[in-house]
């Protein structure tokens, strides 16, 4: 087939975020468009929980999830979408979109969980701001 490329290429030219934590919640891959989504090079972010692009007041919420799927082996979000905020490295909310994954060692146990991830946040105030013209639409008080 002649295909020269490897996991790394593969992660590395993808344009969603590709992160992958360790059971702990460590961060031990961090693509380049995770760098451009969140800010944070891949040095700064490998090694850091996951609380680094997790806001504050989803963390409980997140860390009860996580710790769940990893005692399980099993989430609801490998195929299903979820959007949730996210932070970013200069402290401004993003809006984003993901999927995850659980990776698995030899004996089956769950080694990681590997998040591809989008950034949506022009999207969702897009959409916020025609919720909102609609809105005023159907008030009647359009706008001057």
């Amino acid at each position: 087939m002649g295909f020269a490329w490897n996991f790394e290429q593969l992660v590395n030219a993808t344009g969603d975020a590709v992160v992958v934590s360790d059971p702990k919640g460590a961060i031990v891959v961090w693509n380049p468009a995770a760098e451009r989504i969140f800010g944070y090079s891949r040095e700064e972010a490998l090694g850091r929980s996951l609380d680094l692009i997790t806001p504050e007041r989803q963390r409980q919420r997140h860390w009860d999830g996580y710790a769940n799927t990893m005692r399980t082996g099993v989430t609801k979000y490998g195929s299903a979408l979820l959007r949730v905020p996210a932070l970013h490295k200069d402290g401004h909310t993003l809006s984003i979109s993901f999927t995850v994954g659980l990776l698995h060692g030899a004996d089956d146990e769950v080694t990681g969980i590997v998040a591809v991830i989008r950034d949506e946040t022009s999207r969702w105030a897009e959409e916020r701001a025609l919720r909102k013209r609609l809105s005023e639409l159907e008030a009647g008080h359009p706008r001057d």
